[in-house]
């Protein structure tokens, strides 16, 4: 991921950019929008790593049986 170097004059102009495009009462909704992606994106990415988890899990049980 690229990291982006955002001093506060940045972050400013683009907080009134969004506030101007849509509105203070549409931004609540945005926001909760952008949390609820969010965390679908954080449930995915964790189960995979839990099936990847498991999978080699079984994959090393498997080695130790023919041991």
């Amino acid at each position: 991921m690229i990291l982006l170097n955002l001093g506060a004059p940045e972050i400013i102009l683009i907080v009134l950019a969004v506030l101007i495009l849509f509105g203070g009462k549409k931004i609540p909704e945005l926001m909760r929008g952008l949390g609820k992606g969010v965390k679908e994106y954080k449930n995915a990415v964790n189960s995979v790593e839990d099936e990847v988890k498991s999978a080699t899990d079984t994959g090393e049980e498997k080695k130790d049986d023919k041991a």
